[in-house]
């Protein structure tokens, strides 16, 4: 009986426990949100000032000043998943309306954008080469979501109803005074493999403004074999319209094939705000020629031991550009020896060929076989610059005398051996005159 009342005793106070905790805890509250939406304003990220010619990227900034004016928090109130400022699934699409720009871009996708928050739209843009300095409007059109009302239903379900929008603003940009470069003309002057050379190039400023103390200046092009010598021509005043030429000098290196090789090109000057400004670099090609050299063609010379010859030798130009006073010389060794070892050839063309004449001497125990004999040419390129060859083999044959050759020497002997036997007859027949 005690123990009933026990256990009836602790029953009581665990309801009584159970009342009190639910007394002293509140019911959980909710928001709602009454008024507010999205407001979306634009800027330039960076500097709104642009150059003509030039192809830049352009960062818009896309701001959310949008505030939530009122909310209800309340029991019983299911939270909202989003808020009535929130701009979703924000689209930015850039116009060129009636400024000198090319819209290169896309519309460009950016997401959701809370408020007081900002996110960048990028788009390529390619400003004309005729463009005047001055201000002008870029338009640009945003289209997004946003929440416009939420219902709730019962306890435990809200109805959400969005509305799509579309907002027009204006970018103002800013134009510099600046000129623009057009290379209307590339004349190489003999640039071959190797050597030295000019190459004039004719510049039109297709621009509105004047550069003053305009200088043109080319660049090497990654490791192109084409290297600025004198890489800079002062222009002076660059009106629009006006051509002008520059004369630079540049070399070559050895090893270059014959093509054609990048060369940079860009114009500093001063505009009409006293700016000093540089037009975008702007790729040339050079076209470079074979380099010059020689080979010996025609039959081998042929040559006797113990005698003396003129040997003739043709060297032709396989390169493609004139070598200007060329001069042979030949590089006698043993069994030969020369006292007349260097030619003068003249000018020789692309495919052209000159003879040598060298006299050399063989010497009398010379083996009957093959030679080659070493010879260079030395010559003047297209800027009277002195060049030498590379080493060139001419082939030179020993052979013992034959033919008439050696039908002359023979006789020579005979009519020796016949003087010297006529000799002693007659010593004879003189002395056997005397003793009769």
């Amino acid at each position: 009986m005690i123990i009933a009342h026990t256990q009836k005793a602790f029953l009581i106070m665990g309801i009584a426990l159970i009342a009190a905790s639910f007394m002293a805890t509140p019911a959980l509250a909710g928001t709602k949100y009454l008024a507010g939406s999205p407001n979306l304003t634009i800027s330039i990220s960076g500097t709104n000032e642009f150059t003509p010619g030039e192809t830049v990227g352009l960062d818009v900034r896309i701001q959310n000043d949008g505030l939530n004016q009122m909310k209800m928090v309340q029991s019983g109130i299911v939270e909202q998943d989003d808020l009535p400022s929130t701009a979703k699934m924000v689209t930015a699409t850039l116009q060129s309306g009636d400024a000198p720009v090319l819209i290169k871009s896309d519309a460009q996708m950016i997401g959701d954008v809370k408020g007081s928050e900002n996110a960048i739209a990028s788009f390529q843009i390619r400003i004309k080469d005729d463009a005047k300095a001055g201000m002008y409007d870029l338009p640009i059109t945003i289209r997004y979501t946003h929440l416009a009302h939420a219902e709730q239903q019962g306890t435990d379900s809200v109805t959400y109803r969005y509305q799509e929008q579309m907002k027009s603003l204006i970018l103002p940009l800013s134009m510099k005074s600046a000129i623009n470069t057009d290379i209307i003309k590339v004349t190489p002057e003999e640039i071959h493999a190797g050597g030295s050379g000019y190459v004039t190039l004719r510049l039109k400023n297709t621009g509105s403004d004047v550069g003053e103390k305009a200088v043109a200046e080319i660049i090497r092009s990654g490791n192109s074999p084409v290297v600025p010598v004198d890489g800079m021509v002062y222009l002076g005043t660059f009106a629009p319209g006006a051509e002008m030429d520059a004369k630079f000098k540049v070399s070559v290196s050895l090893d270059a094939e014959p093509q054609q090789y990048p060369l940079k090109v860009q114009v500093r000057y001063e505009n009409t705000d006293g700016e000093q400004m540089t037009t975008p670099e702007e790729e040339i090609g050079i076209p470079v020629l074979k380099k010059i050299a020689f080979e010996v063609t025609g039959d081998d010379s042929i040559v006797n031991p113990g005698q003396s010859h003129v040997i003739e030798v043709p060297f032709k130009n396989i390169g493609e550009s004139v070598a200007y006073h060329a001069q042979a010389r030949i590089s006698a060794v043993d069994p030969f020896t020369s006292n007349d070892d260097l030619a003068y050839l003249g000018d020789i063309g692309p495919g052209e060929t000159s003879i040598a004449r060298f006299r050399v001497t063989v010497g009398s125990d010379a083996t009957v076989k093959n030679y080659a004999l070493d010879s260079e040419v030395r010559y003047r390129d297209a800027l009277d610059t002195s060049r030498i060859s590379d080493t060139i083999k001419v082939p030179v044959t020993v052979e013992k005398p034959s033919g008439p050759g050696m039908l002359s020497n023979l006789i020579l002997l005979v009519v020796a051996f016949a003087a010297i036997i006529g000799g002693i007859h007659f010593f004879r027949t003189k002395k056997q005159g005397q003793r009769v």
